[in-house]
């Protein structure tokens, strides 16, 4: 256990992994287990790396296998792409639900090219995957900004006010990002929490600020940024800050959020984080 404080584990919230090293970035689960052991992550939150093929229920099962592999170490979210069709949607949240154990479902309309609250191509899939009460990732950023505006994502939020949602990068992952509305949404909404992945550090702060430490998570964006440098970074944001809300960045939120964290701690850490 590598956590600093109180025995805190560190969680990335924001990995991607492969089921083989298809292209440059492509990481293995063996390969993840490497660089958090280098930066000294206890745990990782993991969804796919989308292969070019579109073909996610290779990777999707991979996600499965690689929790299975390395106990504890692990937070598994499968994924799912409404472009692919509604059936073809349903099926992944069922199986990633039901077949491979994994704790939520992640949406992207930037890698998988669609609006995120269109009523015809994603809300049915959305509608279903909401059914099963666990929390919802979207991918939201400045790199299609159209698709995954943070606008977009509050709408869905109130449609669903029972789930948890994460709204992943702040509005980052492009110039200029959309960070500010991305607080905005979250500060609307409060079954928002978000993951301030691949997005700068005034981003990260100011959410911290306006949303309070209970609601943001450190996330890396591995393999597309560097696990050791990105938490470097959060430690340095975070100096000076109580231990309670570093423990609650830096690992017991995405635990809490993605049903890791046991219920009395997550109260204890809840509340600590709002004082």
């Amino acid at each position: 256990m590598t956590g600093s404080g109180n025995d805190a584990l560190i969680v990335d919230a924001d990995c991607h992994i492969s089921s083989s090293r298809f292209d440059g970035l492509a990481l293995t689960a063996s390969d993840l287990i490497g660089h958090m052991d280098q930066a000294g992550v206890d745990k990782a939150l993991i969804w796919l790396k989308p292969p070019y093929d579109k073909n996610i229920d290779p990777e999707n099962r991979a996600i499965h296998d690689a929790v299975k592999a390395h106990p504890g170490r692990f937070l598994g979210f499968g994924w799912a792409n409404p472009r692919l069709g509604l059936d073809h949607a349903k099926d992944m949240v069922k199986r990633c639900y039901e077949e491979y154990g994994l704790l939520g479902i992640k949406f992207n309309g930037a890698q998988d090219d669609y609006v995120i609250d269109d009523e015809e191509v994603a809300m049915p899939a959305i509608e279903y995957a909401a059914r099963f009460g666990k929390p919802l990732a979207f991918h939201i950023g400045g790199d299609f900004p159209e698709n995954t505006h943070p606008y977009r994502l509050g709408r869905i939020a109130r449609r669903f006010p029972e789930v948890k949602f994460i709204l992943i990068h702040i509005g980052g992952a492009s110039f200029p990002p959309l960070d500010r509305s991305s607080i905005e949404t979250a500060k609307a909404n409060p079954n928002i929490s978000v993951i301030g992945s691949a997005v700068h550090e005034r981003a990260i702060m100011a959410a911290i600020d306006v949303l309070g430490a209970e609601r943001v998570c450190f996330g890396s964006d591995m393999p597309f940024f560097l696990m050791h440098a990105r938490l470097a970074m959060y430690r340095a944001l975070l100096e000076g800050r109580p231990q309670a809300e570093i423990n609650a960045i830096l690992g017991d939120n995405i635990r809490r959020i993605a049903g890791d964290l046991p219920a009395d701690e997550a109260s204890a850490g809840a509340s600590a984080g709002a004082r």
